[in-house]
């Protein structure tokens, strides 16, 4: 069974940048980690859970919701079975909870279909 653990969260000031790492374990010899597609989706305080990002199996397709374009970036690194989300100029309202999630294609990350991690806090805050 798939298992994504999130790390590089915490604790930063409006105008910073934090990069959160999502590490999988556990795919099968069937479909291996560079069959997946991944997303990265966040749901602040009172807020809906909503989807920012998503990276195709090649890392040559990624996608941005209109809030975080040309601030975040989405990669991943096949070799260490990791995903990577770097957010640049970090604003009050990026305060959220971040999850990580896959899919068999971009469709389902979108979709929310597959598996999610367990998510990790982000703060920004003065």
């Amino acid at each position: 069974q798939l298992q994504l653990v999130e790390s590089g969260g915490g604790l930063v000031q409006p105008g910073g940048s934090l990069r959160l790492s999502c590490v999988v374990s556990g795919f099968t010899l069937e479909e291996g980690f560079d069959l997946y597609s991944f997303g990265w989706f966040r749901q602040a305080p009172g807020k809906e859970h909503e989807g920012i990002s998503c990276i195709s199996s090649s890392g040559a397709v990624t996608n941005y919701v209109d809030s975080v374009a040309g601030r975040f970036t989405i990669s991943r690194d096949n070799a260490k079975n990791t995903v990577y989300l770097q957010m640049n100029s970090l604003k009050p309202e990026d305060t959220a909870v971040y999850y990580c999630h896959t899919g068999s294609t971009r469709t389902e990350v979108v979709n929310g279909v597959g598996t999610w991690g367990q998510g990790i806090q982000v703060t920004v805050s003065s």
